[in-house]
């Protein structure tokens, strides 16, 4: 009777948990799908390698010669200012607001994050026309001074390397502030008490306590704003800084050598490795920087008389420079623009273009996230680690770089389509990939396919393993229990990184000036095409819309930071 019973038992598990090799299989083909994005990521470094290989029609020596030292040059010398500036705006925020009290800290602690809502090309954009030795700034100035004409006097031009560093830093030291702040919050209050009971001021904390724990939080943030100033195109156009991502776009563009741009680019790729290796250097003895214990977050200490001002003015100066100003600049000009002219027909497509494109991608980009990081869930081996690494390796990759290698790799594939179907239905079908805008799309499933994986895997290992081996012994397979447990369960962080993903591309200049169809414009590359034609007051709608959207992610990135820093 007992044997019966328990033959009826085995054969219920039978039938409610599938075999250990059918899971194997189907965990299989996660695997093979998440490594299939993953070589679709790798392809436009490999095209671009390839295409470098191919020459440049005699033209490589002119560019190593009279184009690539002096872009080199310009790229190094802005990065290393934008380095300094970013890290020494961000690290000085990050300790008044988390280590002392005064007026405004609370509105302060979320409104410091808002320049990352202004992408640097629309601040560029801005501060050229509010600048402008006609502009509103100037003639205030001249009226007060009692100056009549621009010739009488005006202030030193904008567009240089100075003014390019200092306003890519006013954009960028977010970057900064996140990572370091996060860091400040969570080391143990002993740490300053012990401090100062050795009578060592606050002041000396900063410097020999706090600062030294924060190092590789300010690496991994100046190595993201350092990238990010790779790969804009806008701004150092506009500013007139020779970037290594200017002469890539040039040569193809202008001098029609795809193999010289190439060559470029993977020039730029090499910067690229560096941050990243520097970055992984700084980082090496992170697990030392702060302390295990579950400590109470460090008690922020009143300033009185004057300094609490001063903090205050440090605090406000970049909000008002980096988001402030430019945000009230773009709603005037918006206004007299829609008062004047209404919404054109052509602005309302533009945006469609916009909002269309980056949700399709969006999507694309979720679903892949969401592939390789429960991929990585069914088989935390080292192989997916790799596999991991590769579909986020274009997330560092400047959008030009990666941009340029699709164009490869896509016109590759067009002029065999092209040939095929000339062949056997003797049509031409044009280019179907990038004429379609396959080839953009590509690009920004590229570009920020890391953001999905990262929000994804963030959702997932909150779920608990055991809540998989129980959907198991119920009969759930793998993608039942994707469906039942985990996608019900990391809503949030798919909702968050899809929003993240979407006001990205919505962003996103570089990529989409090289890859976008013919007549086909967004919200971002009409705004330079404006710009470069010195029109700016056609650009402002375009341009604020960019930014109201941009403050939606801030405003996620500000409740996450209250939620977990609140004290």
């Amino acid at each position: 009777m007992a044997s019966t019973t328990d033959d009826g038992a085995a054969g219920r598990q039978r039938t409610l948990a599938p075999p250990f090799r059918t899971l194997r299989f189907r965990g299989g083909s996660w695997v093979i799908a998440s490594l299939l994005i993953a070589g679709l990521v790798s392809v436009p470094i490999l095209a671009l390698a390839w295409q470098a290989a191919q020459g440049s029609d005699g033209l490589w020596t002119h560019l190593a010669r009279h184009v690539l030292p002096h872009a080199l040059t310009q790229t190094a010398i802005l990065m290393a200012g934008v380095g300094v500036l970013t890290a020494g705006i961000g690290t000085t925020v990050a300790w008044l607001v988390t280590a002392h009290d005064f007026p405004g800290r609370r509105m302060l602690e979320w409104a410091l994050l808002l320049p990352l809502a202004v992408p640097t090309y629309i601040v560029a954009y801005a501060y050229l026309d509010m600048l402008h030795p006609l502009g509103p700034f100037q003639s205030a100035v001249r009226a007060v001074l009692g100056y009549d004409s621009p010739r009488d006097f005006r202030l030193p031009d904008i567009r240089s390397m100075p003014g390019a560093i200092l306003l890519m830093g006013l954009v960028l030291y977010p970057y900064v502030y996140l990572p370091v702040r996060a860091m400040f919050m969570t080391q143990a209050a002993n740490l300053v008490e012990v401090a100062h009971t050795l009578g060592t001021t606050r002041g000396q904390i900063f410097h020999r306590v706090a600062l030294p724990l924060a190092r590789p939080a300010i690496a991994v943030g100046v190595s993201l704003a350092l990238m990010e100033t790779l790969n804009d195109i806008g701004a150092s156009e506009f500013l007139g800084v020779r970037s290594l991502t200017i002469s890539v776009y040039t040569t193809w563009v202008t001098r029609s050598d795809l193999a010289g741009a190439s060559q470029i680019a993977l020039a730029m790729l090499v910067l690229v490795v560096a941050l990243i290796s520097l970055e992984r250097w700084a980082r090496r003895k992170q697990r030392y920087s702060v302390n295990a214990q579950r400590a109470r977050p460090m008690a922020r200490q009143p300033l009185t008389g004057p300094l609490r001002w001063v903090a205050l003015t440090v605090c406000l100066v970049p909000v008002l420079l980096g988001f402030v100003l430019p945000a009230i600049y773009l709603s005037v000009e918006a206004w007299k623009r829609f008062q004047f002219a209404g919404l054109s027909s052509r602005l309302m497509g533009e945006a469609w273009n916009t909002f269309a494109l980056s949700a399709v991608a969006t999507v694309a980009v979720l679903v892949c996230g969401l592939t390789v990081a429960y991929a990585a869930r069914i088989f935390p081996q080292r192989g997916m680690a790799v596999i991991h690494r590769m579909a986020s390796l274009g997330y560092a990759m400047p959008g030009t770089i990666l941009a340029l290698g699709i164009l490869i790799a896509a016109g590759g594939v067009d002029r065999w389509i092209g040939r095929t179907a000339k062949s056997w239905l003797d049509i031409d079908p044009g280019l179907v990939l990038i004429g379609s805008g396959v080839a953009l799309g590509y690009a920004y499933l590229a570009r920020f396919l890391a953001i999905s994986v990262g929000s994804v895997e963030a959702g997932l290992t909150r779920i608990p393993r055991s809540y998989d081996q129980s959907a198991r012994t119920l009969g759930h397979g793998i993608g039942s229990t994707l469906r039942n447990v985990h996608l019900p369960l990391s809503k949030a962080a798919l909702a968050a990184g899809g929003l993240l993903v979407f006001v990205d591309c919505m962003k996103e200049l570089s990529a989409t000036l090289l890859l976008r169809p013919l007549n086909f414009e967004t919200l971002a590359t009409h705004l330079y095409g404006e710009a470069a034609r010195g029109t700016y007051e056609e650009a402002a709608i375009a341009a604020l819309a960019i930014v109201v959207v941009g403050i939606l992610p801030v405003i996620l990135l500000a409740r996450v930071g209250s939620g977990r820093g609140r004290s």
